[in-house]
C-alpha cells in the first residue's frame, strides 16, 4: 500500500510542479537567494515578482491542501484512527515525497532544465545548480512535516 500511495502523492506533486513551471516568477522564494536578488533587480520582472505575503499564502494554502490529502488517506484508505499510527504513517508518506522532491524535482529536473532559467540570469549556472540549496530545503520540508502530520495525527485521534 506504501508503494501505491507514494506513486500517486508523488505523481500529484509533480503536476503541481509542471504546473507551477509554466510561469517560473511565481515560485521565485524557492529560488536559491543569490537567483532571487538578481531577479528582483531585473526591469524585465519588476512589476511580476511576487510578494512576501503571497509566499506564505501559497505555502499555507499547499499545507492546508496536503493536509487534507494526508488525513483523508490516513482515516478511509488507510483506517488509521490513533495519533501514533497516523503520525508515523503520515510522516513516512511525507518523507518519501520530500525525498522525490528534493532529488527528482529539484536536483534532476530543476537544476538542469532551462525553463526555470529567467531571462537575465543566464550566467548564474553555478547557482541554479546550488544541490546544497536544495538539501537544506530537503531538512525544513522535514521540520514543516513534523507539524503538519502532528496536526494531521491530531484530526484522526480526535475529529475523524
Amino acid at each position: 500500500m506504501i508503494l501505491i500511495e507514494s506513486i500517486i502523492l508523488c505523481a500529484l506533486f509533480t503536476i503541481m510542479v509542471f504546473i507551477m513551471s509554466k510561469d517560473p516568477i511565481k515560485t521565485l522564494y524557492n529560488y536559491p537567494p543569490k537567483i532571487q536578488e538578481r531577479v528582483k533587480t531585473l526591469e524585465s520582472y519588476k512589476d511580476k515578482i511576487p510578494s512576501n505575503e503571497n509566499k506564505i499564502g501559497a505555502k499555507v494554502c499547499a499545507s492546508i491542501i496536503f493536509l487534507v490529502i494526508l488525513c483523508t488517506v490516513l482515516r478511509y484508505i488507510n483506517g488509521y484512527t490513533t495519533f501514533w499510527e497516523s503520525f508515523k504513517y503520515g510522516f513516512l508518506l511525507w518523507t518519501i515525497v520530500n525525498l522525490y522532491d528534493v532529488l527528482v524535482l529539484d536536483i534532476i529536473w530543476f537544476c538542469h532544465d532551462t525553463r526555470f532559467v529567467f531571462n537575465g540570469t543566464e550566467d548564474m549556472i553555478k547557482e541554479y545548480r546550488n544541490y546544497l540549496f536544495h538539501i537544506k530545503g530537503f531538512f525544513i520540508g522535514e521540520g514543516l512535516g513534523l507539524i503538519i502530520c502532528t496536526i494531521a495525527g491530531l484530526i484522526i485521534h480526535f475529529i475523524l
